[in-house]
């Protein structure tokens, strides 16, 4: 059976998934940000410590994200959420705790092979502003940016990185 492109509910599915991809885009960018900020503050005296403050740290701002979004649509929508709306939160956002996987699995490798946890801890950050020019990149290109504001797109998110590893040099 064929869908027509002007089918009602088939934009809106097409809407909903753009939307949701939109959500895990922001939500992985933001974990990044926060475990690259949890490995720049952090005074833990292994690596595996310092992974396991930053899953712990992500699992508190997503369950507080999730939480925040089921009381804000109870307080606009006046009534109980539904369970859809509960199971929705329950299941999605997770890119927030995903994204940070890599960068920590530099930590842990890099700490693996030998390096002092500093050396282990700037490796993990280099690896966050890598994903993050890379997240500001495709960002740009699928939002259809000249190349210039690609670069500019791409910078900004990578500033957040480089602003991480210039707060672990000035902390420690």
């Amino acid at each position: 059976m064929q869908v027509s492109p002007t089918d009602p509910a088939a934009r809106s599915r097409r809407a909903r998934s753009a939307h949701e991809v939109r959500e895990a885009t922001a939500a992985g960018i933001y974990g990044i940000i926060v475990s690259a900020a949890v490995l720049a503050s952090s005074h833990a005296p292994t690596a595996m410590t310092t992974a396991v403050a930053v899953l712990v740290t992500l699992g508190v701002y997503w369950a507080g994200e999730r939480y925040a979004r089921i009381l804000a649509e109870r307080i606009h929508e006046g009534h109980r959420p539904r369970w859809q709306t509960v199971r929705t939160q329950l299941t999605s956002g997770w890119e927030m705790i995903t994204a940070s996987l890599l960068p920590l699995g530099v930590l842990l490798v890099t700490r693996l092979l030998g390096t002092t946890l500093r050396t282990a801890v700037l490796a993990a950050l280099g690896c966050s502003t890598v994903l993050l020019c890379l997240a500001g990149w495709r960002i740009g290109r699928y939002g259809r940016l000249s190349a210039l504001e690609k670069v500019l797109s791409s910078a900004i998110a990578g500033l957040f990185g480089i602003t991480m590893i210039a707060l672990k040099a000035w902390l420690h």
